[in-house]
């Protein structure tokens, strides 16, 4: 396995926690709807776990990628594989940063998800892949590229780049996010 490969396994791990989570997201909301509280406090529990642990696969991809990838040496090994891992995965979380900032900026600072991500939809027409236009496995509604922006917009807020006590459904760019986008646009 080389160390692309290696990043592609992440990448693997992490669409399946993001099925997981969504799954768990279905059942805690019939859960309420049912006023089922002792199932959907569980669940709550368990969703957190999962938030967390999510991060420290992440972490992990980032160690490997800043650290171990480049000591890695590719020749004279030989690769073992068990099926091949299938190619033209998602695009990754961090390819969405510049956008859904730009796009909340163009929106006036502040606004709801659906309408943030029809504009993030066309400034990364020509970034997004096919597999990214897939149907979720875990939700038929939702297309994977339209999850990862969400899980994006988790780790924005993570790390203060978005307001973390916006109404439900509304993106709210901070002060240090506007400083990012300028840095880094």
């Amino acid at each position: 396995m080389n160390k692309n490969e290696v990043n592609t396994a992440f990448e693997i791990l992490l669409e399946e926690i993001e099925e997981v989570f969504n799954i768990i997201s279905k059942e805690g909301e019939e859960a309420f709807k049912n006023q089922d509280f002792d199932k959907a406090k569980y669940l709550s529990k368990y969703g957190e776990q999962l938030k967390s642990f999510r991060e420290k696969v992440k972490t992990l991809q980032k160690e490997w990628k800043t650290i171990f990838s480049e000591r890695i040496p590719t020749q004279g090994r030989k690769k073992q594989v068990k099926g091949k891992l299938k190619k033209g995965l998602r695009t990754p979380e961090e390819q969405f940063v510049i956008p859904i900032l730009e796009s909340i900026i163009e929106l006036g600072g502040k606004a709801e998800m659906k309408d943030i991500l029809n504009l993030v939809h066309d400034k990364m027409k020509g970034i997004l892949n096919r597999y990214d236009y897939e149907a979720l496995p875990s939700n038929p509604k939702q297309k994977r590229w339209e999850n990862t922006a969400q899980w994006s917009r988790y780790t924005m807020v993570n790390e203060g780049l978005l307001a973390n006590d916006s109404p439900q459904g509304i993106w709210e760019i901070t002060e240090k996010g506007k400083t990012f986008y300028e840095e880094n646009k």
